[in-house]
Order: structure tokens, then C-alpha cells, then sequence
């Protein structure tokens, strides 16, 4: 009660008077930058760019952003997946180096989830110092325990253990890393900004019955047989044309299609792990849905006819800050490490929502214009793969390894005397999980995430009360 977070954009003034009786500080908080407003001022109708326009002033105000973030007075370096967006932000800061920048990525002995060789790749095409950090499965699970403390608040993206890694290895060299977060929020990566409105399209004219029935025929599926079938696929294909999640996106699809009624509804299924907050909290009204979304007046507001950049709006106010953002700081100061973020420099902001939507989202593929800059630097081959995220196996560790310390996590008596989330709900999805029928990896790490927070609080209340 009473603990609130400081908006993005925001702040807080106090006079030093009333420091010691606050009783609301509402009126003190001021908004310095406003996406909306930004938003609303830079209207992309007004332009009359070609295409090499858009790309040179782009590419003039990024590699703005990261030469004023260059600046340190201690050892700074840059997180380098091989993806996209770290690529091309190590790409700017190694230009105007006159000494090998220091990349960092971290890989896993888990092949299938072992992505280092690509950053290894770039590093080597752009001449930078790059460190590799190699970690065992049992490494990474040892991070698990530390979580709550970290985070300080429940936090459920698993890619906060190999995002923490990397922070930890960066920090033995350097004091401030350069990163590549925002780039899927600004310039359209995620698959969702242009395979949900494909999908709509092709099956809005069902009646939501039918598409409801084949929601649940593809549920129906069992999750070992699309891994089964992945790996069968994958065989036929080079690397960097395998498919990545199928179990976890086909659920997503099936999930999206029984629940929705609209193309709004669609993008909620696709950015929830849990179909509504009645599904697994005890007194939770059915018709909150996604209080993410919800709590911001704004989205009510039409702001955009295109549902791609409605959807990369609305994550810019939600996901990005209150998950991305989160993760990386988090992980980089519980290591001393800070971390900068040059597409979050209000000028490429505010030029990336100026400039039209092809040059964001053309051919069904996303990131564009970053990429036609990207390519000046590195070669196509090097970067264009299927979108993969930082993935660990937490599913298949919940039904090994860490199966005992889920199960206390989700024993029963304990949950049933805590009285917040819906016991029988959440022991149905477990054991559906265990039997290798479903891949309930996403919702069940919000629950035990949720649940092992708790415990941290309980034993650092009792600890302050002892001493």
C-alpha cells in the first residue's frame, strides 16, 4: 500500500519543508516530455522525404544520440547481441572510435539457445574488443534465488537471468554499457506489429464461434508434438532459417483466437500470459482484462488508423518501460554497471514517429530503415535472421531442476493462506506443464516470480523484526 512508481517522463518535486509530513505528492509531479505530445507534433503527413532522405537524417540524429552517450570519464563499453539493434548502436560508437570498442554477450551450453556465434560474427566484421561469457544451465539457475532481491518487485520476464549475466560480465571491464533496447518499439521489430493485422484480416469474417473452435483445435495440439515437429523442420533448413518457440506460438495464436472479438483484443492476447486477471486472482473482476493497458486514459483516444503503429504506441508507454527498461537497469546497477540507451534520445524519437510507417514495416518485415543503415556497416548475411529474444529453458528446468523449488512455490496450504491467487487454477496448469502436454512456461514464471517475491518479503520483514 501506498508504494508508487515515478512516470516515465515525469518529475517529482519536494520542498525540503515538508519533507518530514508528505501526504500526497500529486500535485508535485510535473510531466518534462511527453510521447503523445511528441506523437501529435510530429505528424509524418507533412513530410515529403524519399526514402534516402529519411535514412540519412535517421542515421544523423542516432549516431548523435550515441556519441553524446559515448561520453565518459570511466571505462564504457556496448551489450552486442548480433541482432539488429545492438549491432547497429556498436556499429556508430566503433566510427568515430580510434580504439576497438569493448562488446559483451553472453552464451550458453545449450546450443539451441546459444546465439553468441552471430555477435561474435559482427564483433569481428566491425573490429571490436569482444568478450564472451559462457555459462552452464546450472550457472544460470543459480541466479534464480537472487531474483526478488534484484528486481525488488515481482518481475517475471525470464531473459532477466541472461540479461543480469551480461551485466555482470560488462561490469568486470567497464562502468557504462551502451544498449540497443527501444529499436522493436520505435521502428516496428516485433512480429506482432505486422502478423496480427495479417491474421485479422484473413479471419475477421468468421464468426467468433468458429474462430473460437479453431482456437481450441490448435490448442488441442500437444506441445511435444510441436517440438517433435520443430526440430524435424529445423533439420531440412540452414540455422539461420529455423524456427524458434513454435509451441509457445501457437499458443498464443490458439489463445488469440478464442478469446477475441476484435483486432484489440487480439494484440491484449498477444501481450498477456493469462487470459484475464479473474483466471488466477482470487476476487479479480473479469472485466479489469489487461490493467496495463487499461490505466491509461490515452488508448482510449484514436490516435492512429494503423493498427501496427497503435500497437508500438501502446508498448512504448507499457512494455518498454515497465518490462525492457526495467530488466536491463535492474540487472546493469545490482552490478554497478550503467547502462545508455541512444534510441531513447528524444530527438530520434520524436524523428522515428515522424518519418512515414513503410519505413518502418515493409514486405512483412520489420525495422527497415534500421536495417538499410545497418547493411552500410555489416553484411545482410550477418544479420538477417528470424527474431529470437534472450530464451533460456526455463520450461524444460521446471520440469527437471527446478521442479522442487517450484513446487514450494506452489504448494497449496502456502497459497491458500496467502488468499491472492486461485490455487486450483494454478495446480491444473502445473501439472499440465510437468506432463509435457502444454508449454505453460510464460504464465507459470509470472506466478512463481510472484510467489518467490512474496517469500522475500516475508523473510526480510521477519529479519527486520528480529533485529
Amino acid at each position: 500500500k501506498n508504494i508508487y512508481k515515478l512516470e516515465p517522463g515525469h518529475i517529482l518535486s519536494i520542498n525540503i519543508e515538508d519533507i518530514n509530513h508528505l501526504v500526497s505528492l500529486q500535485d508535485n509531479i510535473k510531466p518534462y516530455w511527453s510521447l503523445i505530445d511528441s506523437i501529435k507534433n510530429n505528424n509524418e503527413k507533412n513530410s515529403t522525404f524519399d526514402d534516402k532522405e529519411y535514412l540519412n537524417e535517421l542515421e544523423f540524429h542516432l549516431q548523435e544520440a550515441v556519441d553524446i552517450q559515448s561520453i565518459a570519464d570511466v571505462p564504457l563499453g556496448a551489450f552486442l547481441s548480433g541482432g539488429i539493434d545492438s549491432s547497429i548502436i556498436t556499429a556508430l560508437m566503433q566510427k568515430n572510435s580510434s580504439m576497438p570498442v569493448k562488446t559483451f554477450t553472453v552464451g550458453f551450453s545449450e546450443s539451441s539457445f546459444d546465439e553468441s556465434s552471430y555477435a561474435k560474427e559482427v564483433a569481428r566484421h566491425l573490429g571490436t574488443d569482444h568478450s564472451e561469457l559462457f555459462v552452464s544451465n546450472s550457472e544460470a539457475r543459480d541466479i534464480i534465488p537472487l531474483l526478488p532481491h534484484i528486481y525488488d518487485e515481482p518481475f517475471a520476464d525470464s531473459s532477466q537471468i541472461p540479461t543480469y549475466m551480461v551485466c555482470k560480465a560488462a561490469s568486470t571491464q567497464v562502468k557504462v554499457a551502451l544498449s540497443g533496447d527501444a529499436g522493436d518499439e520505435l521502428f516496428g521489430g516485433y512480429n506482432r506489429y505486422f502478423w496480427a493485422p495479417r491474421l485479422w484480416n484473413k479471419v475477421s469474417w468468421m464468426p467468433f464461434k468458429m474462430r473460437s473452435f479453431l482456437g481450441r483445435a490448435l490448442e488441442s495440439i500437444p506441445a511435444s508434438g510441436l517440438r517433435m515437429f520443430e526440430s524435424n523442420f529445423n533439420n531440412l533448413l540452414p540455422a539461420k532459417r529455423h524456427a524458434k518457440n513454435l509451441s509457445n506460438k501457437v499458443e498464443k495464436l490458439s489463445k488469440g483466437l478464442k478469446n477475441s472479438n476484435s483486432i484489440d483484443d487480439l494484440y491484449l492476447s498477444l501481450i498477456s500470459e493469462w487470459n484475464d486477471t479473474s483466471e488466477i486472482v482470487l476476487d479479480g473482476d473479469e472485466n479489469d482484462g489487461n490493467i496495463a493497458i487499461k490505466h491509461i486514459d490515452i488508448f482510449h483516444d484514436n490516435l492512429f488508423n494503423n493498427k501496427s503503429l497503435d500497437m508500438m504506441f501502446k508498448d512504448s508507454l507499457t512494455y518498454l518501460p515497465d518490462d525492457i527498461l526495467c530488466k536491463v537497469d535492474r540487472a546493469a546497477m545490482s552490478n554497478s554497471l550503467e547502462t545508455r540507451i541512444p534510441f531513447l534520445d528524444h530527438r530520434v524519437i520524436e524523428y522515428a514517429w515522424r518519418m512515414p510507417f513503410k519505413m518502418k514495416i515493409r514486405n512483412n518485415k520489420g525495422k527497415w530503415a534500421l536495417r538499410q543503415i545497418l547493411y552500410k556497416y555489416v553484411p545482410s548475411d550477418l544479420i538477417d535472421r528470424p527474431k529470437s529474444g534472450f530464451a533460456i529453458p526455463i520450461g524444460e528446468w521446471l520440469r527437471g531442476p527446478l521442479k522442487k523449488w517450484a513446487e514450494e512455490l506452489l504448494d497449496p496450504l502456502t497459497m491458500d493462506k496467502q488468499q491472492i491467487l486461485d490455487v486450483s487454477s494454478i495446480q491444473k496448469t502445473w501439472r499440465l506443464h510437468l506432463s509435457g502436454k502444454r508449454d505453460y512456461t510464460s504464465q507459470l514464471w509470472g506466478v512463481l516470480m510472484f510467489q518467490a517475491w512474496l517469500e522475500h518479503q516475508k523473510l526480510t520483514y521477519n529479519s527486520d523484526l528480529s533485529s
